[in-house]
């Protein structure tokens, strides 16, 4: 589904992985002024009440971070989803990267708790901007040189549901492409792969967005995640 402004044009594409429903969410949000917020929730679990709650933060992540910025878009869904629940099923948590790009400016603004990630296409090279909330990249900045279990490796730290100011993780960029995905797209596929993607469509954030999920492969376990991308271009 593609948004546009005059200045900021967006595409967005998401599939269901082997297991169903799909706990990936997208959002985009246009607001008034033409400031536009793209954000990607990636829900623990697959139920539907996951799916439901993931779509549920996604926009109000977008509409809130849209107003006020992606720390408070964030913070936000942390407030939707921090009560536990009175019912069988606990309230379902998630991780997440927000984008808010104003319609006159000249950056691109990212906040994110988790491994959902954010890329911007510089010098013809696709860069990360965000570092992973998990376990293997929070040993590996303590110097922590050894190869940790691989079940622990990917083990969330920091999640939606219990994300406060000191947790969210902010960055920005003045390159005119930014690329947000969930792990389903950067886990499953090689980023070389991605890179080459972004450079052939640089120019369409819709058909980029579509060939990055579609291009996601299954894991040598079978497994083939829930893959989501939002692709957002200023012109």
């Amino acid at each position: 589904m593609a948004s546009a402004h005059r200045n900021v044009r967006t595409g967005t594409a998401t599939r269901a992985g082997t297991t169903a429903p799909s706990g990936d969410a997208v959002a985009v949000h246009l607001q008034e002024d033409g400031t536009t917020a793209a954000a990607v929730v990636d829900g623990i679990g697959h139920s539907r009440r996951v799916a439901s709650v993931a779509q549920l933060l996604a926009t109000v992540i977008a509409r809130i971070a849209a107003r006020r910025g992606g720390l408070a878009g964030l913070l936000t869904g942390t407030e939707l989803v921090a009560d536990p629940g009175s019912g069988e099923e606990p309230e379902p948590d998630a991780v997440a990267v927000i984008a808010t790009a104003q319609a006159d400016g000249d950056q691109i603004r990212i906040a994110w708790v988790g491994d959902c990630r954010a890329y911007a296409l510089e010098g013809g090279q696709l860069q990360p901007l965000t570092v992973d909330h998990n376990l293997a990249e929070q040993l590996a900045r303590c110097g922590y040189t050894g190869e940790p279990p691989r079940p622990a490796a990917k083990w969330v730290r920091t999640t939606v549901g219990t994300a406060v100011v000191a947790t969210v993780a902010e960055a920005w960029t003045k390159s005119p492409l930014v690329v947000l995905t969930s792990d389903g797209i950067h886990d499953q596929m090689p980023h070389g792969a991605m890179e080459a993607l972004a450079l052939t469509y640089e120019g369409e954030p819709q058909a980029l967005a579509d060939a990055l999920v579609a291009a996601a492969e299954t894991g040598a376990d079978g497994v083939r995640d829930d893959a989501t991308a939002i692709v957002i271009r200023r012109t």
